[in-house]
């Protein structure tokens, strides 16, 4: 199949607008034709969570399940408390959510070892976020506010470069 059945489109046409094309009708313009990038309406960014030192409850099989999505976005090192008492501390890089928390698994690298270790949500008794979150503080403004006071505090040699995380 070829052609308009086989969605080509003759660039070469009035009607070759593609439909993702914004068109408003209030502003004035026509169909097809993009609006003003200036005008258009911007998402605010994503505010984190402070979650360094929380201790979340985890009595309900919804409030474990949130605590670990809560866990694999965090920048920092999380210790898990297992039901036989254990307990294993590290970055937690993936979690494989099924229907019933047996099935359930998070994935982390322990802060002791090289490998990696599995943790079904079922043998999860308690969770703590332990570590320092690497990211906390170091936004883009965050680090514009440092370099302005200390531009504005005479210091010399200022770089446009990051600072390191530990």
């Amino acid at each position: 199949m070829t052609g308009k059945e086989a969605g080509h489109i003759d660039h070469s046409s009035p009607e070759a607008n593609p439909p993702h094309v914004p068109t408003s009708g209030k502003t004035g313009q026509k169909w097809g034709t993009p609006e003003n990038p200036d005008a258009l309406e911007v998402a605010p960014g994503t505010a984190h969570e402070q979650l360094e030192g929380w201790i979340p409850q985890v009595a309900s099989e919804e409030e474990l399940r949130q605590a670990l999505e809560k866990a694999f976005d965090y920048r920092g090192d999380i210790t898990i408390t297992r039901k036989d008492g254990s307990k294993i501390e590290g970055y937690l890089f993936d979690r494989r959510s099924a229907k019933n928390l047996k099935d359930s698994v998070v994935r982390l690298y322990p802060n002791n070892s090289a490998e990696k270790v599995a943790i079904s949500y079922s043998d999860i008794a308690a969770l703590a976020f332990t570590g320092r979150d690497t990211a906390a503080g170091k936004s883009w403004e965050a680090w514009m506010k440092k370099y302005a006071a200390k531009k504005a505090a005479g210091e010399k040699d200022l770089s446009l470069y990051s600072e390191p995380l530990e």
